[in-house]
């Protein structure tokens, strides 16, 4: 047993980063920008609120004109002696970056936290990729990259000891959207672990107040040909330690929690013979192909994710990848004018010492082939399939060295068999929706019931647009009793609620949909016979000869009969799904559940995603709850047989 194995919960990125800062610091100083949005927010929220932290201080924030602004008031804000964080993405760390290298110089222990977002160079994407961190990397801070919500909060709690420790700042990364927005089961560090681990701002000794007038000191000086390079230079004493520094916190929060961090995190490499490397979000989807080749396919692979970007892990990197065949280096971004994309450049760089001798790398006698590949840039999809890919062209030791994922392209690397790699046993949703209806808070509002509720492991995302309310919206949900590994647009699913007919005129919303699965989908009548009619011919086709069931409903009559305020019956309707898919889903039936019950842990969950707004608005949502569940109906197997 650990002293803190956490408070059970359900949260994306942005709310577990937000709930470790509002414990531990003192205040942030942000300037919104997406996906990062979310945190500044959260924050901000809590300061309107009063919040303080668990030293009883009343939490700050400050939001200037711009991000450069911002990262001027963090500077401020510590070399005053406080403990601050920012929250920032794309563009906006890169119009950060003048500041970033002055407040590495003046070694002060802030905490920015990223939602790594693509830069606008070919055109303005708002999603995931690694181009803006990597355009930091050489301002001198630490780097950790989180997979998921959970190593998103732990992340910043070991960032947070470690900058305080090493005197050097530190970024906590996760993938804009794909983490920042994903709701999913986490164990929140409990206030009096972060109490512990981090430790009071005034008496650890940590934080120095370097604009205290009794102790007066000179920082950001002027320096000629015979100061500056002294200097800097000497700057290597900090990052010299700091490797053992990040280790050690890692270590202390793994005794406290037994949640285990390393520079790196292996994932069956004892015997692989080709390995998938890369950051992010995605590793998580490759450390779940390696489990399906391994058990059914009988390959040996394995994964490594790197956590800790900064300080470079060397040595650690290649005493994990020493004896494979071949790696395939995975990275959300594309710089084809350097010698190679920044990790397998380093990864390339870290062999040749090793194969040099160079002090702290084990000995190898050879370094294994490397591929390297860019994939899911600006959020493309990437799935299971694509790391299928990347293994067999590495087995068939192909001489093309850089290959691309998930587009059409003539380096691209095209799978040719799409396995399920969700937990046994899990029960999945693909949603097709309209912007701006409410099913994607819906989607969260469901994950956070059923984790809630019933115990098992949940995960939420929608595939967001920039073109945002009014265009078609896909979102997905997953549950399961085992942690969910898959970060990637669902194929396999089990149950598909269509907003409106015409989804199947945008696709094929039946793909993947599981014999015995279920559809729902809007509709104005309530003649069983009607609803069947308007399905296209083809998908009654699929449906009849999958024994797919059929539900309907009119969400929209209940959603204006319902909502109090016409400005929010749009939306409601999307809250009718919740009431649909509790009527739906196995859970209910499973666990024998009282709809007092029932309704009690669907009540708690709309106050923490409409409690800003009236108590006439909770209750509306809860009786379109209600009705969806009550009201829904299914055609009958008679009805669809008839038609055959």
């Amino acid at each position: 047993m650990v002293a803190f194995p956490g408070i059970s919960s359900t949260a994306d990125g942005s709310e577990a980063v937000v709930w470790v800062e509002i414990h531990i610091s003192q205040g942030a100083c942000a300037y919104p920008i997406t996906p990062s949005t979310n945190m500044g927010g959260g924050y901000q929220m809590a300061v309107a609120n009063g919040q303080q932290n668990l030293w009883g201080e009343p939490l700050a924030f400050l939001e200037p004109e711009s991000e450069h602004s911002s990262a001027s008031a963090c500077e401020g804000f510590a070399l005053a002696g406080g403990r601050v964080a920012n929250f920032t993405s794309g563009q906006g760390l890169i119009l950060m970056k003048e500041v970033l290298y002055v407040i590495a110089g003046k070694r002060l222990p802030v905490v920015f936290h990223i939602g790594a977002r693509a830069l606008t160079s070919q055109a303005l994407n708002i999603h995931a990729g690694h181009d803006d961190v990597m355009g930091v990397a050489d301002c001198g801070w630490g780097m950790l990259f989180a997979r998921n919500a959970q190593e998103a909060a732990d992340l910043a709690l070991i960032a947070r000891r470690a900058a305080e420790e090493a005197e050097t700042p530190f970024f906590n990364v996760q993938d804009g959207f794909l983490t920042t927005h994903t709701i999913e089961s986490l164990c929140l560090p409990e206030p009096e672990l972060m109490r512990e681990f981090v430790g009071d701002p005034h008496s650890e000794h940590r934080l120095r107040d370097l604009m205290d007038p009794a102790h007066p000191i000179m920082s950001g000086v002027v320096q000629n040909q015979d100061s500056y390079m002294k200097g800097k230079v000497a700057q290597r004493y900090f990052y010299d330690r700091l490797p053992a520094i990040v280790q050690q916190v890692m270590g202390r929060l793994h005794d406290l929690t037994g949640r285990r961090y390393g520079l790196v995190d292996s994932y069956r490499l004892e015997d692989a013979e080709y390995a998938l490397v890369g950051m992010g979000s995605m590793l998580e989807t490759a450390s779940a192909t390696v489990d399906y080749l391994r058990d059914q396919e009988g390959l040996k692979v394995g994964s490594l994710h790197v956590t800790c970007y900064r300080p470079f892990p060397g040595p650690e990197i290649v005493q994990a990848l020493q004896q494979v065949k071949a790696v395939a280096v995975v990275e959300r971004l594309d710089d084809p004018a350097a010698q190679s994309n920044p990790l397998t450049a380093e990864i390339k760089a870290g062999f040749a010492d090793a194969l040099a001798g160079a002090a702290g790398y084990p000995a190898v006698k050879r370094a294994p082939i490397i591929y390297s590949g860019a994939a899911g840039l600006g959020s493309r999809d990437v799935r299971p399939a694509d790391f299928v890919a990347v293994v067999d062209h590495m087995r068939r030791q192909k001489e093309r060295r850089f290959f691309v994922l998930g587009i059409k392209h003539e380096l691209a690397l095209f799978p040719d068999r799409e396995p399920d790699v969700r937990p046994p046993g899990a029960f999945s949703m693909r949603g097709y929706s309209v912007g701006g209806y409410g099913s994607v808070t819906t989607n969260k509002i469901i994950a956070t019931v059923v984790g809630d509720l019933f115990g098992l492991k949940v995960q939420a995302y929608p595939l967001y647009g920039s073109e945002k309310k009014g265009l078609p919206t896909t979102y997905y949900l997953t549950v399961a009793k085992e942690a969910i590994r898959v970060h990637s647009e669902l194929k396999y699913v089990d149950f598909v609620p269509l907003n409106n007919v015409n989804a199947f005129n945008l696709g094929n919303p039946l793909e993947g949909l599981a014999p015995g699965g279920a559809i729902f989908l809007q509709h104005q009548s309530t003649d069983p016979a009607e609803v069947w009619t308007a399905i296209p011919a083809s998908a009654r086709d699929t449906i009849r000869r999958k024994r797919i069931r059929v539900f309907a409903l009119d969400a929209v009559k209940i959603a204006e009969e319902v909502a109090s305020r016409p400005d929010l019956a749009q939306r409601t309707q999307g809250i009718v799904l919740l009431g649909v898919f509790l009527r739906a889903a196995p859970f209910i039936l499973q666990r024998r559940m009282g709809e007092e019950e029932l309704y009690g842990a669907v009540e708690k969950s709309l106050r923490k995603f409409f409690g800003k707004h009236s108590e006439q608005v909770i209750q509306d949502n809860l009786k379109a709850v209600r009705r969806g569940h009550r009201e829904l109906f299914e055609v009958p197997s008679g009805v669809i047989q008839a038609a055959a």
